[in-house]
């Protein structure tokens, strides 16, 4: 088993495991912790504005990220926002997990932080499952960044809070992406 913590802070390794994918409620001894600030001796030193990250692909088991997702990006980069979603697909080995916890917009420190960009509502996480552009587009108000967006992932599980809101996000490998239009061009007749 190997684990990723994404802006583990002061608390490093010795960080709670707040999310339990699909295992042990304790970090592997393969946990490896990454942050922008050198001075919490992260294992990586890596700004999470730059993409790729810093790893081979199919590298964790799984990837956490508590209270980190917010302070990167821009409310309304959709870019930003999908690659940063692709990158941690590419990352993770096929079945493997991403668990994010992030502020909800009820609370006071959504967007009194000042070093909070973003908020990932989970609505959001509607835009990272394949089969959902298939049912949706076209039908409902969701814009169609498949295009751009070819990862895939399951929601495994959600809870909404007060303060925060926890997810777990399944990858699936390889992705069930479908090119728009394909389908129609697959029973043409000539």
């Amino acid at each position: 088993m190997r684990e990723l913590l994404l802006g583990a802070g002061r608390a490093g390794h010795q960080a709670w495991k707040r999310l339990i994918c699909d295992g042990s409620p304790q970090w592997s001894e393969n946990l490896v912790t990454l942050d922008f600030n050198s001075t919490c001796n992260p294992d990586v030193v890596w700004d999470l504005n730059n993409l790729p990250l810093p790893f081979q692909d199919n590298e964790f088991d799984e990837v956490h990220a508590y209270h980190t997702l917010e302070h990167f990006g821009a409310q309304g980069d959709w870019r930003a926002f999908l690659s940063f979603f692709s990158e941690i697909w590419r990352i993770l080995k096929p079945g493997g997990y991403f668990a994010g916890i992030t502020p909800s917009a009820e609370s006071v420190w959504a967007w009194a932080d000042p070093g909070h960009t973003r908020l990932i509502m989970l609505e959001s996480l509607v835009f990272l499952k394949q089969p959902e552009y298939q049912r949706q587009c076209g039908v409902t108000p969701m814009t169609d960044y498949r295009p751009f967006y070819q990862a895939d992932f399951d929601i495994h599980s959600i809870q909404r809070g007060p303060n925060e809101n926890c997810f777990i996000l399944h990858a699936v490998k390889p992705s069930r992406y479908v090119q728009p239009g394909a389908a129609e061009r697959s029973v043409r007749v000539a």
